[in-house]
């Protein structure tokens, strides 16, 4: 994403910014940074109905350029494609004020986005991530097993399913091969898929994890397929192989993958690898009953108002579909407390629902924290009558609700108090 011009006032956030989107991961930010109640500025063609003085009507597609105030966001993550519904909030020649209208957000087209209540610090830390040159996909995976194979792409905010393939295997048999040549006919289709995604002139990192023997096989199949000469930029892409055990040749066991020590300390500089070990530290100090580890908002509040989450390995988790809430005073509630984390020298990870880490982190209410000491009966007292929200992401108490919108982007580092994106 590039950041072509901004004018967010240092002190109370007011302003705009204009971004232009210039590959698919930056509609995934774009979603991220727009919210409900937000000014947001796009061209857009809209179907204009003409009539002439003899009551004879003609259609006409005119391209123009709308203001509309967002009350819903529809992201498609498989084709990256986001579409933005409003109210138009300045009239033309084209449109009425206060009409509905659907804004269809592109690659190579600016777009501009002024917040509702000012660009608050979760805001900006979005912000700068999306214009962040050096957030680009991290690896390529396969996870797999036999007759079956899962094609992702892992980014630092997203886990992106790009193909899956499936292939009917027979039963091996003594004195019989066809199961063997099934298999090298499997493999030959998954390396054929794979070979249409990756770019070998500067292949990423390729993961790939099966139970048993499938990965170490496939890895020797594309060995051979190197060794032959027919394509000889594989040879990049075989340093950049890693071969792994999961559980089975499912997408979730991805997360086991990721969390392994074989592949964690290959990939320990990626963000994601990061937050998989924050997650999987979390649920270590659950299991022993260490009395660091707290999840759930009125525990995770209470452990930040008593500055335990602070220097010295305090971290906050939490979902960013906390912040997408419909409610003003519920995403101001959390990103007052990002601040104070902060504030206290702790790490804040905002993490996302497309990473198997993020949804582990939904299951427990959408925040949690690690305590630089332990801390007792933060979940005594009593418990308010909760009432859901509309929008049904959050209720009173600021518990997260399974069925709201989960999606976010990940953590980021404190944002300067001066706004310097450029």
């Amino acid at each position: 994403m590039r950041l072509i011009k901004q004018n967010i006032e240092r002190k109370t956030g007011e302003g705009s910014a204009v971004l232009l989107p210039e590959e698919p991961e930056d509609m995934w930010h774009a979603y991220n940074l727009i919210r409900s109640n937000d000014l947001l500025r796009a061209s857009a063609i809209r179907k204009v109905i003409n009539e002439s003085g003899s009551g004879s009507r003609s259609n006409e597609r005119v391209h123009t350029t709308l203001t509309i105030r967002v009350t819903k966001l529809d992201f498609d993550p498989q084709a990256s494609q986001l579409h933005v519904s409003g109210r138009v909030a300045e009239e033309n020649k084209h449109v009425k004020l206060g009409s509905y209208h659907t804004l269809d957000l592109e690659l190579q087209r600016n777009f501009t986005l002024e917040k509702s209540e000012g660009w608050d610090s979760v805001a900006l830390d979005t912000l700068k991530e999306a214009v962040n040159q050096e957030a680009k996909a991290q690896l390529w995976a396969v996870i797999m097993k036999e007759g079956l194979a899962n094609i992702c792409l892992v980014t630092d905010h997203q886990t992106i399913l790009r193909q899956k393939i499936e292939y009917n295997l027979p039963r091996k048999r003594a004195g019989s091969t066809d199961h063997e040549k099934q298999m090298q006919k499997f493999f030959q289709t998954t390396f054929d898929s794979l070979l249409r995604q990756l770019d070998l002139a500067n292949p990423k990192p390729l993961l790939i994890a099966s139970p048993a023997y499938t990965a170490t096989q496939f890895q020797s199949f594309i060995k051979a397929q190197a060794a032959s000469g027919a394509n000889k930029q594989l040879n990049n892409l075989l340093p950049k192989i890693t071969v792994a055990q999961s559980a089975s040749g499912h997408l979730h066991s991805l997360n086991e993958v990721l969390s392994s020590p074989a592949v964690t300390a290959k990939l320990s500089d990626t963000k994601f690898a990061r937050e998989t070990q924050l997650v999987d530290n979390f649920f270590t100090l659950i299991r022993k009953e260490d009395n660091r580890a707290w999840y759930g908002p009125r525990e995770s509040e209470k452990a930040v108002e008593q500055g335990a989450v602070g220097k010295g390995g305090g971290v906050l988790l939490i979902s960013n579909g906390l912040f997408r809430s419909q409610e003003i005073k519920v995403r101001n509630r959390w990103v007052k407390l990002v601040d104070e984390v902060k504030e206290q020298g702790g790490e804040v990870r905002v993490l996302s629902s497309m990473h198997e880490s993020g949804r582990r982190l939904e299951s427990l209410g959408g925040v949690a924290v690690i305590c630089t000491w332990p801390i007792e009966d933060l979940d005594e007292g009593e418990v308010a009558e909760e009432e859901m929200h509309e929008d049904g992401s959050v209720n009173e108490n600021g518990d997260w609700d399974e069925n709201g919108d989960g999606h976010g982007v990940e953590g980021r580092v404190d944002h300067e108090e001066d706004i310097d994106f450029l």
